[in-house]
Order: structure tokens, then sequence, then C-alpha cells
């Protein structure tokens, strides 16, 4: 079979955070067989594909280990769990799993989803019927009373459709793992916190400690990785006393979450980008500003900012997480906002905040040693770009910088289909965003006595 060679000016391969120049990739049957100086490399045969990037910038393929399949670009909880079934969820995140990819997102964790969603849609690009990123795939977030995907009042129970599994015994928390198991997940995810507050302010873990140990334990046995969304300190200490793999947030840690972390070997991804797009993003009738939650997001990001710098100087390993799946949030656009933070909020360098994106986050995929980096043997999973990323970390978000993605030493089609939202995810039947009292209406200057 024929091999591909492309020569670049230069190369940040993620075995380190020091570029090279004047690099070589070599690829057959979409492995790297050759990474090195050009004036070194192999001759190619007759056949082989030639691709000149000789004033271009390659990088890995980017990992994004927090995307939401199931989501649709939602508006709303209620856009999430009550107006799609789950086989329209499946051909909606098949769709969008495109939009993905063409976003340089070549390896995507998708952490709580909709029955087998991202199984089915994970199992359809290995199988080749489709284009898409590597998919390290879960099923339902396994949930408790007050915890994050609580959100029906308790007279309306917890519907079988929704994106989360209720539990409410040690008993089904341990079956929905072995069912999950059972239907072919990479990964499990555990709601360890939701909003549930005690008077002093502190975020209240929906599980115990002994019971999150019980559930990681019990996923490890069955060969699944664990992911927790966890806000609190209560929460972070409990997962990376457990063994957690992967933890989202921690924005309310404390350095006794730090330390647990770092004993775990826990990855963190913060998952910024969803807060700083809401504060950043929303017009002022939106709820998210009306209600406070805007207001909330932007305490959150300063009071969590300088604990993840405390994390980051204690060498807590950091992976990037976009939260892609909400209205604020679509697919394909802010997948590489993550790194921005990582370097504006945190103070990554641009290197590191690369390498995070790529060799971290590689290690939450199945096969995960094969990702993330450019070396022999490895994926032929990369990025090429017409200016440095290592001087402009924005540049990522820009969609006209890039002049190729390959997957697997294959091109990747750039193009992306357009959309109706009102026919594929904005399904609320919200008619008014006010209440029209007389005072409110003559407020406005529609209406007098």
């Amino acid at each position: 079979m024929s091999a591909l060679h492309l020569h670049c000016k230069m190369l940040f391969d993620s075995t380190s955070l020091t570029p090279r120049t004047q690099q070589t990739l070599i690829a057959e049957n979409g492995v790297l067989t050759y990474v090195g100086p050009t004036a070194q490399a192999p001759t190619p045969q007759p056949g082989d594909t030639l691709v000149d990037a000789s004033e271009h910038f390659v990088m890995p393929g980017l990992v994004d280990v927090h995307t939401h399949l199931a989501f649709g670009n939602a508006q709303s909880e209620e856009d999430i769990d009550l107006w799609t079934s789950d086989e329209f969820r499946a051909l909606r995140g098949m769709f969008f799993a495109q939009h993905v990819l063409a976003a340089g997102v070549t390896s995507m964790v998708c952490p709580g989803d909709s029955g087998q969603l991202s199984i089915s849609v994970r199992n359809a690009i290995n199988a080749g019927l489709f284009d898409g990123p590597r998919v390290a795939a879960s099923s339902r977030v396994i949930t408790n009373r007050q915890s994050l995907n609580d959100w029906f009042p308790s007279r309306v129970g917890a519907p079988e459709f929704f994106t989360a599994r209720l539990v409410t015994s040690r008993s089904e928390a341990i079956a929905e793992i072995r069912t999950q198991a059972k239907d072919g997940v990479d990964l499990i995810k555990i709601a360890m916190d939701g909003t549930h507050r005690r008077p002093d302010g502190s975020i209240i873990a929906a599980f115990t400690a002994d019971e999150t140990k019980e559930m990681v334990e019990e996923a490890h046995r069955l060969g699944c990785k664990v992911a927790t969304h966890a806000y609190g300190r209560e929460a972070v200490l409990y997962a990376a006393k457990a063994g957690v793999d992967l933890v989202f947030h921690a924005f309310y840690m404390d350095d006794d979450c730090i330390e647990a972390l770092l004993d775990a070997g826990s990855i963190l991804a913060p998952t910024m980008t969803f807060p700083q797009n809401t504060v950043d993003f929303c017009q002022p009738h939106d709820p998210a500003v009306t209600t406070g939650y805007a207001g909330y997001c932007a305490r959150t990001l300063e009071v969590g900012s300088a604990v993840l710098r405390r994390a980051k100087a204690a060498g807590v390993p950091f992976a990037c997480g976009s939260d892609s799946g909400f209205a604020v949030t679509p697919y394909g656009e802010w997948h590489a906002r993550e790194l921005e933070l990582l370097v504006k909020r945190i103070g990554f360098t641009p290197a590191e905040a690369l390498y995070a994106a790529t060799n971290v986050g590689a290690r939450c995929m199945p096969k995960g040693d094969t990702l993330g980096s450019l070396a022999v043997g490895k994926q032929a999973d990369f990025l090429v770009l017409d200016s440095s990323p290592l001087d402009d970390i924005r540049v990522l978000q820009d969609r006209s910088r890039f002049k190729a993605v390959y997957k697997a030493g294959q091109p990747v089609n750039l193009s992306r289909s357009p959309y109706n939202p009102k026919q594929v995810s904005d399904f609320n039947s919200l008619k008014w965003t006010d209440l029209y009292t007389r005072d409110r209406v003559a407020q406005l200057g529609k209406w007098t006595v």
C-alpha cells in the first residue's frame, strides 16, 4: 500500500514541549513509520503520496475530553431530555461528530450520554460507515438525589429516556455499572455533586466516600475508566481518593484535593470554556443573565482559577474539555478555547496547553497509548496549520488557519453541512421571556393608561 510523506516547516510532536523544524512524517496504513528530519527521511516510492507543508505547522489532532453528543446544542435541560428520542439523538450525534472532527478534534470523550448513543456512533465510525473522531463512549450519567442530573421534580420521577440513571442504593449503582460495561462503554461517568449546599455555602457530595470507592472499584474491575462531575471540595476529594481517572471542573477544591489527585494520578479537566462562554457571550435577556447564573459562572471562574493554578504548580496533569453540546458551546466551534483559557487563566505556556490537549487527553481514550503524540507506531492523526499556535494559541480557534486535518493518515473533509436549529435541537415551546404586567409594558413604552 502507498505511503503518505508530509514535509513540514515546524513539528510539535507532543512527546515533549519543544518543537522541531524541517521534519517529515511518513504514514502507512494509518500508522506513523517515520518521524524525523527531512534530510534523513526515506525516499518516497512510486505511488506514494507527497504532501508539501514546508511552510506549515504540524501537531497532533486535538483530544476533547468533554463533548456531549447527546445534547444537540441544547438551550435548556428540557431541550436535553424531553423533546427527542434516543434514536433521533443518535442520528443527530453522528451528524455533529463530523462537525467536531472538522474542527481538528480527532479524538473525543463523550462523558454522559443517552442510552447507547456514543457507543453506536463510535461503532459506526470504527466500522467505516461514517467519518468522525475516535470516540471514548459512555452511557447515562450515574446520579443520586440532589446531584447534577437530578433536575426532575420528585413528583415527576426519573424517566427512562433521560440522560442519567438515578440510583438510590449501592446495589442499583453497581448494577448500572455492570449493565453499561456489558453494553460496551469505555467510560463510566458519576455526577458527584450538584447545587445542593450546606448553610456555610459548601457543596455537598451526592455520594459518600465509601459509595464512591465501591463504584470506582467495580468500574475498574470491569475494564472501564471513570470520570466525575465534581465542583466542590467534598466531591473532588472523594473522587480522587477512590482513584477516579478523570475529574471535571474542581473549581471549589482545596489543597487536600490537589494532594489526593496527585496520589491517585487522576487527570483534571476544568472545562472552563462553558462558564467563560456564558460570561462572555450571553445577552441581557438570556435567562443565564436574568437568573444570575452568568454571575455565578464569573465568580466560579475567579475562585477556581486560583486553585487550578496551585494544582498546575503541584504537577496535576491537565486535559482539555469544552463541554460542547450546549447552545453556548455548539459542536465544532469552541473545542480549542480551553487551550486559550489554560494559558490566560492558569498560566500554561502555549506548548503546555498543546501537550494537555493532545498527549494528556489521549490517556483518557481507548488505546490511548497509540494517540496524542506523533511518533513511530502512533496513529497518524494530525493537524496542518498555516501559523503556529505556539506564537498565538488562538490560532486553533480560527478555521481559516486549518490547511488540513488528518485522521489515520487520511485527509478529513473540512466542510460542514448547515442545519436549522429549530429542526435539530431548539424544540422548547417557550413563547415569552418576560412577565408583561401593566407596569412592565408601560416601562417598555408599549402601553399607557
